[in-house]
């Protein structure tokens, strides 16, 4: 198998026409450089201006985030009077549940199946579930 590349005449010709493009092309950035000249000694001019609107955006942008965000000053204060409501919820439900031992003792042995020390606790089994009576007839 021979992988060898010839020139042909038209690679030939082809390097005259690149290098005149490559000219062409030269002339063109060096056009277009100077047409952004001014705009870059502007641009520079005003980089200051520029960096300190930047941050100054930045920072408004900041302060409504933390103000007003998802985990904002705003939603953190009605976090806090909710947590303050509930913890004064909880603190009525201690006193009352406080108020009635005999009756938390029954719900305890009722439904939780709690004993005392050397009690012994027997729970019946469920009730079988029914059968119907109804036969369907074919």
């Amino acid at each position: 198998m021979d992988l060898r590349i010839e020139q042909t005449a038209s690679c030939r010709n082809a390097l005259p026409a690149v290098a005149l493009y490559a000219q062409r092309a030269e002339i063109l950035a060096a056009r277009f450089a100077c047409r952004l000249q001014p705009f870059g000694r502007c641009l520079y001019g005003i980089r200051r201006r520029l960096a300190t609107a930047g941050i100054s955006l930045f920072t408004a942008w900041l302060f409504v985030h933390v103000m007003f965000g998802a985990n904002g000053l705003v939603v953190y204060r009605q976090k806090k009077s909710e947590y303050l409501t509930l913890q004064k919820e909880i603190i009525s439900l201690q006193a009352e549940n406080e108020s009635y031992p005999q009756a938390i003792e029954k719900e305890a042995r009722e439904q939780l199946h709690y004993a005392r020390p050397g009690e012994v606790v027997y729970v019946a089994p469920p009730p079988p579930p029914r059968r119907s009576t109804d036969t369907a007839r074919k």
